[in-house]
C-alpha cells in the first residue's frame, strides 16, 4: 500500500466511513476506491481533488505524506543541530579574538 493510499484510508477511517460510503460520495465502485486505497491504482487529479474535498483538506494537505510523530523529532535534531552551531560559533569567535590577541602581542615587541 502506497503513503497516499494510507493516507485515504486513515482519513476515511476518522471519518468512520465504509469504503462503500466513501466509493459513493466520488461515484466510484468499491472496488475501485479498494484499488485506490491499496495504491494498485494511480489517481488522476481530477480524482485526488474530489478525495481532498471530500475529507475537507486541500490538495496539498492530501498529498502530504509526513508523519506529525516524525516531523517532531526532525524539529528536535534540527533544534539539537542549531545548539551546537550556535555552540561552535562561540568557539570560533573566541579562537578569532586569540588570534587577534597573538597578532597584536607579535606587533608590539
Amino acid at each position: 500500500m502506497n503513503a497516499l493510499g494510507k493516507k485515504i484510508r486513515l482519513l476515511r477511517h476518522q471519518k468512520g466511513w465504509s469504503q462503500e460510503d466513501v466509493a459513493k460520495r466520488l461515484d466510484i465502485s468499491i472496488p475501485a476506491f479498494s484499488k485506490i486505497e491499496t495504491g494498485i491504482t494511480d489517481v488522476n487529479l481530477s480524482r485526488l481533488n474530489q478525495i481532498s474535498k471530500l475529507f475537507g483538506l486541500s490538495l496539498v494537505q492530501l498529498l502530504s505524506t509526513s508523519d506529525p510523530e516524525e516531523d517532531k523529532q526532525i524539529q528536535n535534531e534540527v533544534n539539537e543541530l542549531q545548539k551546537r552551531l550556535q555552540a561552535r560559533e562561540a568557539e570560533v569567535i573566541d579562537l578569532q579574538k586569540k588570534v587577534i590577541d597573538l597578532y597584536e602581542q607579535l606587533h608590539k615587541k
